[in-house]
């Protein structure tokens, strides 16, 4: 049976969201989640109905790889959603948002900071998906 994924691109304002499933291996930008209060119970949500299998979660960090403040802030965030069902993982996300940023402006089109925030987190889950099962 295929596992499926969900990742989280974790920020102040917004928090990007991509889906994934083991037999395709290729991650899908989904909508984002605006941080108003509501978002441990939309993401509680998305895990139950999609019936996540793996929580990915972006891992901030520095150029040097040491921790940052929004290091703590995703950890204290995860700490906040609380216990889950789905394995939950980090995942290096060292210049994600550049990549992101990126494909969306390749498309020539305009687009909206919130799909910034979901195709890093389509990026964050492509590479935990070819970490854990070799390049696709």
């Amino acid at each position: 049976m295929a596992k499926k994924y969900l990742a989280l691109d974790v920020g102040e304002r917004r928090i990007g969201v991509a889906l994934a499933n083991s037999d395709v291996k290729i991650a899908v930008p989904g909508d984002y989640i605006t941080v108003d209060g509501t978002e441990f119970d939309v993401i509680r949500g998305i895990l139950a109905h999609e019936s996540i299998d793996v929580l990915v979660v972006g891992y901030p960090r520095n150029q040097q790889g040491e921790p940052t403040a929004q290091t703590q802030y995703v950890e204290n965030f995860v700490s906040k959603l609380g216990k889950v069902e789905s394995k939950i993982v980090f995942q290096d996300e060292s210049l994600t948002s550049v990549k992101a940023e990126s494909i969306l402006a390749a498309q020539k089109r305009p687009y909206a900071k919130g799909e910034i925030d979901s195709m890093a987190a389509s990026v964050i889950l492509q590479d935990y998906l070819e970490t854990q099962h070799g390049r696709l």
